[in-house]
């Protein structure tokens, strides 16, 4: 098992217990069963992005805090050099840089992601997920053939999409190589 998948998991177990929320809370939140979500909290199996982001929204923490056990502490600025960005690798292949780890209380979290070209997924249907807020990818290098819900986009280099994430989205690379993009995840007003 992967140190830094079980470091994560028990850094989500830990903040669910500290602050009492129920394993049956955290299934709802992350849009997963209870027997799923547990299974994911040991860190017996791989989570995906959007399972960080939806823990890290129920537990009210930075997704950084989850990844890192740090909180982030910059609040005037931040810069990160090329490179220098915290990586997450969260989705079969798909590479993300976080290039906004150091800046506390974000309204946005802001990704460098690479998504592999697969053979094997151009015929498939697309997986979707969904998670709070809104999101803009926008296409450095590459083309991504992007679902959301019943409608299929291809984004090339320069094309941008905007969307409302809590409905259905996925994302493949297609046109036969990796595929390079910005996303930025918006979080909604808090209540």
């Amino acid at each position: 098992m992967e140190a830094k998948l079980l470091e994560t998991a028990k850094r989500i177990q830990g903040l669910r217990e500290l602050i009492g929320i129920t394993p049956e809370e955290m299934a709802a939140a992350t849009n997963t069963t209870v027997e799923e979500y547990l299974e994911l909290e040991s860190g017996a199996c791989d989570f995906g992005f959007t399972f960080l982001n939806n823990c890290a929204e129920k537990l009210g923490v930075d997704i950084v805090e989850i990844l890192t056990g740090e909180n982030p502490h910059l609040s005037h600025y931040s810069i990160v050099r090329k490179g220098g960005g915290l990586d997450i690798k969260r989705r079969a292949g798909f590479k993300y840089e976080h290039l906004g780890y150091r800046f506390k209380n974000k309204y946005a979290e802001v990704f460098k992601v690479v998504a592999p070209y697969s053979e094997e997924e151009q015929d498939k249907p697309i997986t979707l997920s969904v998670h709070e807020g809104q999101e803009f990818d926008y296409i450095l290098k590459g083309q991504l053939l992007v679902a959301l819900e019943d409608h299929i986009e291809t984004l090339n280099e320069g094309d941008s999409i905007y969307y409302d994430s809590s409905r259905g989205h996925g994302m493949i690379a297609t046109g036969g190589a990796d595929c390079e993009f910005l996303a930025v995840t918006i979080h909604p007003p808090k209540k």
